[in-house]
């Protein structure tokens, strides 16, 4: 197995744990997608995938209608998605996607995290070469082919391929998100959820006193409302 799936496996029991968080961003997501493309999931992809990822949270359904009215009100602010970069103590890189309406209040939050934790707020690009930017799919793995699904995905640009307990997992470079959902999608293959990661191309290991420091960190900016992912170079067990 190569490095997505170690990823996928080392976070699966961390983060994205509360229900409520969950739901907050799928929120905002639905908020970005029908400002992009508009409220008609049959001609926005964005919006197709955000509904995808609602329902694998178990989102209502009537929530999720709610979102996208809500969205489409002109007058309702967009969110502005923005990536902060820094290290946590230990030399441990760490990379924050967030999705604000108010900068000044989010750079605000995310600093003062850092500040509290002895960690070091960066500029842009100073952490974020340390991780390849990667789109993933998670599809109902039934009657499915595994390895003659990766020879017809091999063209698309996919880099792995594996099966865990809750269906296919498909990864592959950010940019060819578009080509592997038109794939999927009319090949009848259905998609259970999708989305974007950013997986560290090497990890620090550390002992249990100094991962504890980090964690603080950590744990500060997935409080935030305004946090939308948070990624490290931190080796996790």
């Amino acid at each position: 197995m190569g490095r997505a799936f170690e990823f996928r496996k080392a976070r699966k029991m961390k983060r994205w744990s509360a229900m409520s968080k969950a739901f907050t961003r799928i929120g905002k997501d639905i908020v970005m997608a029908v400002k992009d493309g508009g409220p008609d999931p049959d001609s926005n992809s964005r919006l197709r995938a955000v509904i995808q990822n609602a329902k694998a949270v178990n989102m209502p359904k009537d929530n999720v209608e709610r979102a996208i009215k809500k969205a489409s009100d002109k007058s309702l602010g967009d969110y502005k998605e923005i990536i902060f970069e820094g290290y946590a103590q230990h030399g441990i890189a760490v990379l924050i996607e967030t999705a604000t309406d108010n900068n000044t209040r989010t750079v605000a939050n995310v600093r003062m995290c850092f500040n509290k934790t002895d960690g070091n707020l960066g500029t842009s690009g100073s952490v974020v070469f340390m991780f390849d930017h990667t789109c993933n799919f998670r599809v109902d793995g039934e009657g499915l082919d595994l390895e003659e699904l990766e020879l017809e995905l091999i063209d698309h640009g996919i880099e792995e391929i594996f099966e865990d307990e809750d269906g296919v997992l498909i990864y592959a470079p950010f940019e060819s998100f578009g080509d592997i959902q038109s794939y999927l999608e009319n090949a009848n293959i259905e998609i259970l959820s999708s989305g974007f990661e950013r997986i560290p191309q090497v990890t620090k290991k550390l002992s249990e006193e100094q991962a504890a420091d980090v964690e603080k960190l950590l744990e500060r900016l997935e409080e935030d409302d305004d946090v939308q992912n948070v990624y490290h170079t931190m080796q996790e067990s």
